[in-house]
């Protein structure tokens, strides 16, 4: 053999050998996917018919939970109607009822109805033969008189008018002058027969009081070593001791009248046991403090006991004795209101008015001045504010407010009591004030009046308790009138101290003036 074609033959051997060994891969390897290929075919089938089991395994729950959610709802459908149909009965039930009662008193209204339509019918025809009748007569009296019924109607009513207005007239005149008459009489007759029957004493008290002595002696002893005895005193007591060169007298000093009568009441007991110290002065002020203590409560009730008055609080009695040891300018307080209550009493006895109620309140008017001078506010505020404290009446509360005119008497009483504080304020002799001071007030007074806008000239009078203020007609208005006399009233109050009230009376004139020639 050819080496060449030897030489070539070898790897063409080796060729078809790589050649043929690839083909029985290809074919080893088909083989073995296709068998392949039917296991998972066969698995497929198999998985593909367990799904369908489990689908109809699934359907056939759900179809049977279907079923009994179905039978659950008709059964609650069914007995909501059932509940329903009961309620619908029971509803028709009702209805059946109302609609039977309803026409029991259809029925009855009818009735009813038929017999008010008869009672209509025989009122009318009893009507029309009054109006016949009545008819009937009226054209036998135009007949008889000539006259006709709106002709006679007319002449009667201007005849009677005309007599009527003119009897009224005179009438009215007659009485107004009549009852004027009486009142301004009555007024008088009451006033005086009050004061007649009320004739008080007065003391008058100022702010010192004065003490005895044996001898100049013991002055020195009430002075005391380095003055520890009077300084001892005046601290316990609250007042000022003045020992000057009048003889045997020693002087107490002070604003209080309740302190100055327990050191007045205490030295005395000083002078009468004669052992002055420290030790005893602290015994003799604490003994006048329950005698003065005393003395308040006792005068307390004796004023009510004089007054007839009886239910009145113990604080009040005591309030009421605290005004023995005060002052108005000059007259003892308690006094006064003593002598307001029987001068109300009795002006509310003339006139008809409770006479208890108006002595109540007179005795208790001027209550707010028996409080200390730190209480705040007028004596006619604490006054009214103790009242209410105290459960007083309505109307006392009222008398309090507006017996210096703070508000508007709304009652009889207050207007009595109002009185009356002015009868026993104005009395000769109740109040003492000197002259200077009397003669600055009515000065003040008349500044205070001038110094408004369009005031021309002003006079206090009747004492200084009326203020007569003349305004030009040009510059206040009838309106501003009442607004000026308002400010003016609440500016003297401010600035002016006096007892009693004061009237403001504003005039505004209008003058024409013409001469015939």
């Amino acid at each position: 053999m050819n080496p060449l074609i030897a030489a070539i033959g070898i790897p063409v051997a080796l060729v078809i050998g790589v050649v043929v060994g690839v083909v029985v891969g290809m074919v080893i390897r088909k083989r073995v996917a296709e068998a392949e290929i039917g296991s998972a075919e066969e698995e497929a089938a198999k998985l593909v018919d367990e799904g369908r089991k489990q689908a109809e395994t699934l359907k056939k729950e759900a179809l049977l939970s279907a079923q009994e959610e179905n039978l659950r709802t008709k059964k609650d459908m069914e007995q909501e109607i059932k509940d329903r149909r009961a309620e619908v009965s029971r509803t028709e039930s009702r209805l059946a009822k109302k609609e039977e009662n309803l026409d029991k008193k259809s029925e009855l209204f009818d009735r009813k109805n038929e017999q008010l339509d008869k009672r209509i019918k025989e009122a009318e025809a009893v009507r029309e033969q009054a109006d016949s009748v009545l008819a009937q007569h009226m054209a036998r009296l135009e007949q008889i008189s000539g006259y006709t019924s709106e002709q006679a109607k007319a002449e009667l009513v201007a005849n009677m008018e005309t007599e009527v207005r003119h009897e009224m007239g005179q009438r009215l005149v007659e009485l107004e002058a009549q009852y004027k008459e009486e009142a301004d009489e009555k007024a008088r007759h009451i006033m005086a027969l009050a004061i007649q029957r009320c004739a008080g004493d007065f003391v008058a008290e100022s702010t010192i009081s004065s003490v005895a002595l044996p001898s100049e002696e013991m002055k020195g002893r009430i002075i005391g070593r380095e003055g520890r005895n009077i300084q001892k005193l005046e601290t316990l007591t609250g007042v000022e001791l003045i020992i000057d060169d009048t003889p045997e007298v020693i002087t107490i000093s002070g604003f209080d009248p309740i302190r100055r009568e327990v050191a007045r009441l205490a030295l005395e007991k000083l002078i009468a046991d004669g052992r002055i110290h420290p030790t005893r002065i602290e015994e003799m002020v604490e003994k006048a403090k329950k005698e003065v203590d005393a003395a308040i409560k006792q005068a307390g009730e004796k004023a009510t006991f004089e007054v007839n008055i009886h239910g009145i609080n113990p604080d009040l009695v005591r309030l009421l004795g605290r005004l023995h040891y005060r002052t108005s300018y000059g007259q003892n307080v308690l006094q006064h209101s003593v002598e307001v209550a029987i001068l109300a009493g009795i002006m509310a006895e003339e006139l008809g008015v409770d006479p208890v109620l108006a002595r109540r309140a007179g005795l208790l008017h001027d209550i707010g001045k028996a409080f200390p001078y730190d209480v705040e506010g007028s004596h006619v505020q604490i006054g009214v504010n103790a009242a209410k404290k105290y459960k007083e009446s309505k109307e006392v509360i009222h008398a309090i407010e507006a017996h210096h005119g703070d508000v508007e008497p709304q009652t009889v009483v207050a207007v009595l009591v109002q009185a009356a504080d002015a009868i026993s304020a104005a009395r000769p002799g109740a109040r003492r004030e000197d002259m200077e001071n009397y003669i600055k007030r009515l000065e003040k007074l008349e500044e205070i009046a001038e110094s408004y806008a369009g005031v021309e000239k002003a006079y206090a009078i009747q004492a200084g308790r009326e203020l007569r203020v003349m305004v030009k007609p040009e510059a206040v208005s009838d309106a501003d009138m009442a607004l000026i006399a308002r400010e003016m009233a609440e500016k003297i109050q401010a600035e002016v101290k006096y007892p009693g009230q004061i009237k403001i009376n504003i005039i505004r004139e209008s003058r024409a003036v013409s001469y015939a020639k």
